[in-house]
């Protein structure tokens, strides 16, 4: 027997964001801080803000757009946030639930199977709208699914593979013959988009896998796994359910408007030292991966690999292939679709999944908060 993944799915929001369109939002509120803050500025109390431009976002970045669920909060400069009403629980279906199904049933359609083929399904994220009851079941009743289980969990950006990692293990442990493995990630909504040095980072999106025990294997056989984790706070987002009790501890007031996000509690991070530290770690957890499979770099034909930076990838590429590689080894959505955290690795593993032939080894690798890193070696059937 053997465990591939036979389908994929990709949702893709209806807006998109260019960098032309941020900035000019941007750099509207910069204007209207510094003029409401004039005296403090003048007085040097506090820094005057700095315009950004599309040209430093494509530069430092790679990024030229990115797909949101909602653009005009996102682009009024006095709101700099997603707006989107509050559904009913349990009267109407989340947004996220919405989004995954959608992912999840392209998928299904890919590998030609029904909803009630599945075992299991793992919703593995970084940004959940809600503690429970978990999306994943949301999403299991949705696509019509009966019996089963469905659950959440969440490792940052690296969630995809990890929850490769789970649906892997449940087939081989003999929990489940088939198991979807879901991304969905509204990054818009972790965002300050008011922060120069982050604003332009993330996008809006869901994936989906179909993980299978097959007689005959057909697909991307699943290889092996490898895991890494170790503590960090240079990518953090710390906005949760405990904010109000902190905030009655410290005797302040929580903010009830949109308009006032608590900014320094969403996605943070420092971007130099992330890259510093973590794209030789990827490099060596890769490496390292192959050779515990007695497989040399030059074997592997495909890297599908987080899309969190431009100049991340290229380094990666040329720490693991070599200098002179070819940059095609490497594919990325990154001008499109900016980083989409967990699923990310999974849009580019979707894009160009058909370019390998039978017997094409390749490599599936995500990286991100922990710090996390989650390689998944598969081979083309």
């Amino acid at each position: 027997m053997t465990t591939c993944i036979t389908g994929t799915g990709l949702y893709v929001p209806p807006f998109s964001i260019s960098n032309e369109e941020l900035v000019e939002s941007f750099n509207q509120y910069v204007d209207n801080y510094n003029e409401a803050h004039a005296d403090e500025i003048a007085n040097d109390t506090i820094p005057a803000l700095q315009h950004s431009s599309a040209e430093f976002i494509e530069k430092v970045s790679g990024i030229k757009s990115r797909y949101v669920m909602e653009k005009d909060g996102i682009l009024d400069p006095e709101i700099m946030a997603p707006v989107i009403a509050y559904r009913n629980l349990g009267e109407e279906l989340s947004v996220m639930a919405e989004m995954g199904a959608a992912a999840l049933k392209d998928a299904l359609a890919d590998a030609g199977l029904e909803a009630n083929d599945l075992d299991g399904i793992i919703l593995a994220c970084s940004n959940f709208q809600r503690t429970y009851p978990a999306v994943a079941i949301e999403i299991q009743k949705e696509i019509g699914m009966v019996g089963g289980y469905a659950y959440d969990m969440n490792v940052a950006c690296s969630a995809a593979t990890f929850g490769l990692s789970q649906a892997h293990g449940s087939i081989v442990s003999g929990l489940a013959k088939r198991v979807a493995v879901v991304n969905v990630e509204i990054t818009s909504a972790h965002l300050n988009w008011r922060n120069r040095d982050s604003h332009f980072i993330f996008g809006d999106v869901a994936t989906a896998c179909i993980v299978e025990e097959l007689d005959t294997p057909k697909g991307y056989e699943i290889l092996n796994s490898k895991l890494f984790t170790e503590f960090s706070t240079n990518i953090k987002n710390e906005y949760g359910f405990m904010d109000r009790s902190e905030f009655l501890a410290a005797e302040t007031q929580m903010y009830p408007d949109i308009k006032e996000p608590v900014t320094d509690k969403l996605f943070l991070q420092n971007g130099r030292k992330v890259f510093r530290e973590v794209c030789p770690k990827v490099s060596e957890v890769i490496l390292e991966h192959l050779q515990e499979n007695d497989l040399e770099p030059q074997e592997v034909k495909m890297m599908w690999l987080h899309q969190a930076n431009a100049n991340m990838l290229d380094l990666i590429l040329r720490t693991v292939m070599g200098k002179e590689a070819d940059k095609a080894i490497v594919p990325s959505v990154i001008a499109e679709f900016a980083n989409t955290s967990s699923s990310s690795p999974m849009v580019v593993f979707h894009r160009y999944k058909d370019d390998l032939k039978s017997g094409d080894l390749g490599v599936i690798c995500s990286f991100g908060a922990g710090y996390s890193i989650g390689s998944v070696l598969v081979r083309k059937v």
